[in-house]
């Protein structure tokens, strides 16, 4: 296969152009954001899978869950033969790369220079920061819904993350902060960009994958000492791989390309819900009041966002 063919496999990958995007129909549309909210699903196990990685340091453990989430999509990809990776767009390449790595680097950053729990809550800002930045995208409108949707499940978040005891940012983590600023930012900013390739196949996330494992392995070798993972840690590695570190943003790729952005970003609200929902369940954490109103609140955020959606499809589908 030359290049000029591959490049024409990833204009009719998935439908082409036709079926991309805010011109298709609101039922496909629908079932597109289901798919993209299966990441937020899959992101939801990402506390537990990683207590159960043990102490294996954090760029480590992303260089070996997206090189497992990379090979899990290279055969596929691969169909395409190296000309499919010549034939992606430079764009696509920075996108994608940039978002998955920069995400992971500033997350990571601002942790070892912040609180957990401050930078936890503003890095978890991003989304919103899709809600509101979906406006920019051609054929979006932001109606007040999506934004109260997205608010109300910040609110949850909030209190799901404090356990309703609040935080004091202090000048000392300035650099925590800012790095989790960042990550927010980046990682809506590559959703919402996402959008402006279409025509770029999901197939393409595997080596996005595999580009941001060997990103994250030069940063272990540089910041980590490694540590070699025992019996049950390789599973829970696999499984990042597998599920939240990994596989999620195949999903996620369709989703933020052929979805509701607006709506993925509200649903996104889920992730933090579900994952303590997890740990309470397996007696990693203690049920509590916090988790009660955070659970309406996010769902109440999440019906709000979702009606006019729903309303649409059932007329239209």
């Amino acid at each position: 296969m030359d290049a000029q063919d591959a490049r024409q496999q990833v204009i009719t990958s998935e439908g082409g152009p036709r079926d991309a995007g805010p011109a298709a129909g609101p039922a496909r549309r629908l079932r597109a954001t289901a798919v993209g909210g299966v990441a937020v699903l899959l992101w939801a196990s990402l506390a537990l899978f990683t207590t159960l990685t043990g102490r294996i340091p954090p760029f480590q453990l992303t260089a070996m869950a997206f090189a497992v989430g990379g090979l899990i999509g290279l055969p596929r990809a691969l169909r395409g033969g190296a000309a499919l990776a010549r034939g992606l767009p430079a764009g696509a390449w920075v996108l994608g790369v940039g978002g998955l790595f920069g995400y992971h680097f500033f997350y990571f950053l601002a942790l070892r220079n912040a609180p957990p729990v401050d930078a936890g809550l503003i890095a978890y800002l991003w989304p919103l920061l899709i809600v509101v930045l979906s406006a920019l995208l051609p054929g979006e409108r932001l109606r007040w819904w999506h934004t109260a949707g997205a608010l109300l499940g910040l609110g949850g978040t909030f209190l799901l993350v404090t356990g309703g005891q609040g935080v004091h940012f202090r000048g000392a983590y300035l650099l925590g902060y800012v790095a989790a600023a960042v990550c927010a930012v980046v990682w809506s900013v590559y959703s919402v960009a996402n959008r402006r390739y279409p025509q770029v196949p999901t197939d393409a996330v595997a080596f996005f994958c595999l580009a941001t494992a060997a990103l994250a392995a030069v940063a272990h070798l540089l910041f980590e000492t490694t540590v070699r993972p025992e019996g049950w840690q390789w599973l829970a590695v696999l499984a990042l791989g597998v599920g939240p570190v990994g596989g999620a943003f195949y999903v996620w790729d369709h989703g933020t390309k052929h979805g509701d952005i607006r709506l993925l970003g509200t649903v996104s609200y889920f992730a933090p819900l579900l994952s303590t929902g997890l740990l309470v369940a397996t007696g990693r954490a203690a049920a509590s009041w916090p988790v009660a109103v955070a659970c309406v609140l996010i769902t109440g955020g999440a019906m709000l966002a979702s009606a006019e959606a729903l309303r649409s499809a059932r007329r239209r589908g």
